[in-house]
Order: structure tokens, then C-alpha cells, then sequence
């Protein structure tokens, strides 16, 4: 058991936080975390982002165990449910440590069956676990600037508050264990929508005669208007870059997991199904290793 809370008190100050995952989010979080103050300690299983991290100040550990015994709190970007889980349950881990509580917050998407398992896992422990999710890609990671969606418990939430300022620009506690997965599948499964219409529309644009770019603006002007006309078909699709730092593969799995949820909650949703299927038959023409911002190429011919 942990140690009454008053013995504990002392020991609750956040300076050092384990970064377990740094990969383009992040890597710039850790980044981030180094830059504003905090003493970081990360692990990746590729021993190529070990020059990176060092360089951006995170002290690099190629096993997991330092991490997870050495931080205050801890911060996950991992890319599937699976793969948190055997981080929360590896052996010599944060199930068997006792010296103070730790909260891990989670910011990868996930699915939020297993955020509250796993949460109530960590709390018979004595630690917390936020489910986390975030927008604003690689660059509002490295600028600190991501939006937060977070669910789980408010006495978890304060006590890693300093942590979750310094990540992000906007910060929403949406409710318990669970919620902030929620959120985030619900944002996605809109942005999966925006980017096959929002190309579409382009198409039909250029089709009848009025180059994208012209359309474009009358659209950001109107009520068509969303992230995906604003923001990525400009930078991305437009420039013709691709280089959001967001696999369609990602996108892929989050479109999954909130059908997933759509099906285990027993709600019909016709459209967004349509979207799914889209995305799944897609796989040969945009591969799971292209940026999904290719979903929105106006100028790419595909059939769905």
C-alpha cells in the first residue's frame, strides 16, 4: 500500500515526467516538457529517436523500466490500445510501484473500454490514469499549443494540472474515465467526413470550371468552412506537401474504433458508415504510410 497521504504530501511536486512513445507527437511534447522546465526521461523502441530527443533535452532510456520508475507523472503517445496496456502492465512497472502516486496522462487515442479498465487497474494501485487525446498535430506539440480532451478523475486531473498546461493551449475535462476517448473519436469521425466532401467539393469545382483555390475562399467565407477547408487544404493538399505528421493508418484505426463504438452503443449512423468504408477501400490508392490529408486530393482520381 502507499503510504498515508500526509507522509506523501512532500513528495506529490511534479519535476521529473517519463514520455513513453516519441514519435512525431511525441517527441514534441517531450520537447516541450524539457523546454518549460521539467526534468524528462523518454523511451521509444526505436533507437533512432534517441539523437532527437537528447537533442530537444529529454534524457533518453532504451529500457522502459527507468521511465516508468523514475518520472513524477508520465506521458503516453502510443499508437493503439494494445500497446498502453502493456505499457500500464509491464512487469516491474507502475502496478508494482509504491513510493507516491503517479498519474498517467494518456494522450494517445484509444478506445474507452480499455482507458477504464485500465484506469481502474491503476487506482487498486494507488495511481491515476487520464485518457487524454489530442489535436494539433506535431506542431502544436512541439509549440505546447495542442487542445486536450480529457476524461477521468478531478483529483487525477489537478494533481498533473502544471504538466497539462505546459502540453496545451486548451485544456476541456469532458467527464470520467472514458470521456476524453469519446470526444476524441467524435472529432474524428467528422474530420474522416470533412476530408472525403471537402475533396469532393473541390472536384466538382474544378470540374464545373472554378479552380479549387477560388472556391476555396467562398467556402471559408460561408458556412461550408471547417479545419479541413481552413487549414489542411491549404498547407497541405493545395501545396501539394502532405506532410501533416498523421498517417492515414492513424486515421484509419480511429475511424475503426468509433464504428466500433457506434456498433457496442447500438447506434445506426449511416453517413458516418459510408465514411468508414471509404477509408477501409481506400488502403490500396492512399496507403496506411501516406499522410491522410491525400484523402482530401481533390485532383486524385479514385474509386470508392
Amino acid at each position: 500500500m502507499l503510504a498515508p497521504a500526509s507522509a506523501r504530501s512532500s513528495r506529490m511536486e511534479i519535476r521529473t515526467v517519463g514520455v513513453v512513445g516519441l514519435g512525431n507527437m511525441g517527441l514534441g511534447m517531450a520537447a516541450t516538457l524539457a523546454g518549460k522546465g521539467f526534468t524528462v526521461l523518454g523511451t521509444d523502441l526505436s533507437a533512432a529517436r534517441r539523437a532527437p530527443a537528447e537533442a530537444a533535452g529529454v534524457r533518453f532510456h532504451a529500457e522502459l523500466a527507468p521511465v516508468l520508475n523514475g518520472a513524477d507523472a508520465l506521458v503516453f503517445s502510443l499508437p493503439y490500445a494494445r500497446d498502453v496496456e502493456a505499457v500500464v502492465t509491464a512487469p516491474g512497472g507502475l502496478l508494482e510501484r509504491r513510493d507516491r502516486k503517479v498519474v498517467v496522462i494518456d494522450t494517445s487515442t484509444s478506445d474507452p473500454v480499455t482507458s477504464r479498465r485500465l484506469a481502474e487497474r491503476l487506482a487498486e494501485a494507488g495511481h491515476g490514469l487520464l485518457d487524454a487525446p489530442v489535436s494539433g498535430g506535431p506542431a502544436g506539440a512541439a509549440a505546447g499549443t495542442m487542445t486536450m480532451m480529457i476524461g477521468g478523475a478531478e483529483d487525477d486531473l489537478a494533481l498533473v494540472q502544471p504538466v497539462i498546461a505546459a502540453m496545451s493551449g486548451t485544456a476541456v475535462h469532458v467527464g470520467p474515465s472514458g470521456a476524453g476517448n469519446i470526444a476524441k473519436l467524435v472529432n474524428n469521425m467528422l474530420v474522416a467526413a470533412h476530408l472525403i466532401t471537402t475533396g469532393e467539393a473541390m472536384r466538382l469545382s474544378e470540374a464545373a470550371g472554378l479552380p479549387a483555390e477560388a472556391a476555396l475562399k467562398v467556402v471559408n467565407a460561408a458556412t461550408g468552412r471547417s479545419a479541413v477547408s481552413e487549414l489542411m487544404l491549404p498547407r497541405w493538399v493545395l501545396s501539394g506537401s502532405f506532410d501533416s505528421g498523421f498517417s492515414a493508418g492513424l486515421m484509419r484505426k480511429d475511424v475503426g474504433l468509433a464504428a466500433e463504438l457506434a456498433a457496442a452503443t447500438g447506434t445506426r449512423l449511416p453517413l458516418s458508415e459510408a465514411v468508414a468504408r471509404i477509408w477501409a477501400e481506400t488502403r490500396g490508392a492512399i496507403p496506411d504510410a501516406e499522410d491522410f490529408t491525400r484523402m482530401a486530393d481533390h485532383r486524385m482520381e479514385r474509386e470508392y
